[in-house]
């Protein structure tokens, strides 16, 4: 206040070209006094920026998955199953806890399913993999063989016309097929391709060659 009360009296005293000069020198003032505000109260780059997002690391094997099951499941040897996780698209569903199943010590297993999916990945490190893949046919629409027929690619490998029936030996007995897969992108891909009915799958095994 006493600033501009001095300036009041300067303009009463001094010429006019004195007095544009001075007032001149105030606007200026005010403008870098704003600025300087505007500038101190801008929030900065690092504050704005949007987080970069996270990529799934890499889960060292051995990894299992019981397909259509919603939580972990242990197994008559003690290994511990991971729930249903992995596939992009298709559907789950399970069997009565009384349903036999041959050819296994782990019954469990092959009650829960995966079925009707194009695609499943998993990561892991790069390397060399022994792809287990749990299959048993449960479904009760499916009386004999070619009633459930598909394709499926493990890391490059195909199986063609696959027929569960066929390879178990009938309904209800559990058969694996054993693949042997070496990783160089970081994960795990499976692809599925229905020609009869749809592709179903029991459970998987990620093991680590030796």
């Amino acid at each position: 206040m006493k600033i501009m009360q001095n300036a009041k009296y300067l303009m009463h005293r001094l010429p006019p070209c004195f007095v544009a000069v001075l007032a001149l020198g105030l606007f200026a003032g005010c403008k870098s006094e704003q600025s300087s505000s505007k500038m101190a109260s801008a929030p900065s780059a690092a504050t704005v920026a949007p987080a970069a997002a996270s990529v799934p690391a890499p889960v060292a094997p051995p990894v299992r998955i019981k397909a259509g099951q919603a939580t972990p499941y242990t197994d008559s040897e003690g290994n511990v199953w991971l729930p249903d996780q992995g596939f992009a698209d298709g559907d789950t569903t399970d069997r009565s806890e009384d349903l036999q199943i041959a050819n296994t010590k782990d019954p469990a297993l092959y009650r829960t399913e995966h079925y009707s999916m194009t695609s499943f990945s998993y990561p892991v490190p790069n390397g060399k993999y022994i792809v287990k893949l749990h299959f048993a046919e449960t479904f009760d629409g499916i009386s004999g063989p070619g009633d459930r027929v598909f394709s499926f690619n493990v890391g490059g490998q195909d199986f063609k016309d696959f027929d569960v029936w066929v390879k178990a030996g009938g309904a209800n007995r559990a058969y694996i097929e054993t693949v042997n897969v070496v990783v160089t992108g970081g994960k795990l891909d499976i692809t599925f391709t229905p020609k009869v009915e749809n592709p179903e799958i029991n459970g998987i095994e990620i093991l680590p060659a030796s």
